[in-house]
């Protein structure tokens, strides 16, 4: 159990130059995140600040919900590419991937589409934050047989594993990789998944970051101190971004 009354310094104190955020909701009028370009570029200027330089927008493709295609995807991606030149907000680059849900439809899309990956062959997934779907291990198994790497988002908020905790271990024999929200280590999601954030990273079964940003709250707690601990073993995680970089 790690304790909230050490030295803590805000997460965004660590960001280097070469990081990539690889999960971000900024793409207006697309999912749950932004919902105007106003409200995309306020965002992007908070990021800037922090020395955040490169982003890959991952709008969620989830069935009856979000059904976004790459078309959709890159049609608000130049858009905001286009508006930032506009405005002259040009020391900033901007792509998108997709946050795919493991759902009913998944599998017709790994057959159908071409996916839109983080960079090469990586795509982001995701699972409900109800249960696991049945055939997960079938999934993640066929992702890597059409040729791509599952990246799971946020395995540390997904409560079904928390008390099965070689689950996670499973899942990363299984060939997934894990992507943390930074959001999770500042309490934003509670207690439950910052403790199980702090034992992921302690057992180095962490390999991304990514702040999920969605609204202007998200980079408030984003602003917020961490435990000491916890930054000592986020910080070679952060660097290990760096592979995203175009």
């Amino acid at each position: 159990m790690f304790s909230f009354f050490q030295k803590k310094t805000p997460l965004t104190d660590l960001f280097s130059a070469d990081f990539v955020d690889i999960h971000s909701h900024f793409l207006p009028n697309i999912d749950d995140g932004s919902k105007s370009m106003d409200e995309s570029v306020a965002m992007l200027r908070r990021m800037h600040g922090y020395g955040i330089k490169r982003i890959i927008c991952t709008p969620h493709v989830m069935e009856s919900v979000w059904e976004n295609s790459s078309e959709t995807i890159q049609r608000q991606l130049d858009a905001l590419n286009a508006h930032l030149k506009s405005i002259a907000f040009t020391d900033i680059t901007i792509s998108a991937a997709a946050e795919y849900m493991l759902d009913a439809n998944f599998e017709h899309l790994l057959k159908t589409e071409k996916l839109r990956p983080l960079k090469d062959n990586y795509i982001l997934v995701e699972l409900s934050f109800l249960n696991a779907p049945i055939n997960l291990y079938e999934t993640l198994f066929n992702i890597q047989i059409a040729g791509y790497k599952p990246v799971l988002a946020h395995p540390e908020r997904y409560s079904y594993f928390h008390n099965d905790f070689k689950e996670y271990a499973k899942l990363k024999a299984a060939g997934c990789l894990f992507q943390i929200n930074l959001l999770s280590l500042s309490n934003y999601y509670g207690s439950s998944v910052a403790e199980v954030s702090f034992q992921l990273l302690k057992q180095q079964l962490i390999d991304f970051a990514g702040t999920d940003t969605h609204k202007h709250h998200h980079l408030d707690f984003l602003e917020k101190v961490v435990d000491a601990k916890v930054l000592k073993l986020i910080e070679p995680v952060l660097k290990a971004n760096d592979f995203f970089r175009e």
